[in-house]
């Protein structure tokens, strides 16, 4: 049975990139319904595809499955991020059902309101040194790259995903200091805006907390945490960690203590 909310906040898909956990989020979709989906930035990794094209079945499904949502109802908001700029060429329109924006005020059934961005506004990296953004991609790759070595042997070891990448990042002291200065640069401009809060992506971080009375909230990602954020119908929010749940609840044991993903059940 799906589990329904009033809104989804889905953020850092990376379509495009090898990483990009398509199936599992097919799955958690499969899994939630709600009244509104907002996509809030880098669904599409265009960064990766001018390099390189990578676009398997699955990610083609993923689409597909988001223009259904809308197609059958669901109000879906797209607003691009730093990876999927080429998409704020487009502001203002829809397509296939879903809506473009740069941003978005959402108003909780409260009477809340929350700033809904990607962020990458206000990373001083992304604006003002775009060669270092390109190296720190580089970078994140390649810790990718070294995750998907690490996972292969957890599997085998009939243990659950865990992210290297993650793991090494949060524990970076610059790169912690990055967080909590976006963080709280984020809250400020949710303050600035009168807003109760802001929901945002972009750092790959899921996180709730209160910033001096402002609600910060980030929706993670779908290539390290798969993680989303989730409104309830009484106006609370929580983040669903679907690496965990779908293992706990919905992926298929086998003998071997690895769970097959949709895409290998399929091809089983």
């Amino acid at each position: 049975m799906a589990r329904r909310f009033r809104t989804l906040f889905i953020s850092d898909v990376h379509l495009g990139a090898k990483s990009c956990q398509a199936d599992l989020l097919l799955e958690f979709l499969a899994c939630h319904e709600a009244d509104t989906i907002y996509l809030v930035g880098d669904i599409i990794d265009g960064w990766r595809l001018k390099k390189n094209w990578y676009w398997p079945q699955e990610q083609n499904d993923l689409v597909q499955a988001m223009l259904a949502r809308a197609h059958d109802g669901t109000r879906v908001v797209f607003m691009p991020g730093n990876h999927d700029e080429f998409a704020r060429g487009y502001l203002g329109h829809k397509f296939g059902g879903i809506e473009i924006v740069d941003h978005a005020i959402h108003t909780g059934p409260d009477g809340r309101r929350f700033l809904v961005i990607h962020g990458d506004q206000f990373d001083a990296v992304v604006t003002h040194a775009r060669w270092l953004a390109k190296l720190g991609d580089w970078a994140y790759r390649a810790t990718q790259a070294i995750n998907a070595r690490v996972s292969m042997v957890r599997r085998g070891m009939g243990l659950t995903y865990w992210s290297f990448s993650a793991w090494a990042k949060l524990r970076v002291k610059k790169a912690v200091n990055f967080i909590s200065d976006f963080e709280i640069t984020l809250a400020a401009e949710a303050r600035k805006r009168e807003a109760h809060g802001v929901i945002c992506g972009h750092i790959h971080h899921a996180a709730i907390q209160d910033m001096h009375g402002v609600s910060y909230m980030n929706c993670g990602d779908w290539v390290e945490s798969c993680t989303a954020l989730a409104e309830a119908y009484d106006g609370s929010f929580q983040i669903i960690d679907w690496s965990k749940e779908s293992q706990r609840f919905h992926l298929v044991p086998q003998p071997d203590g690895y769970a097959l993903s949709p895409r290998e059940r399929k091809a089983a």
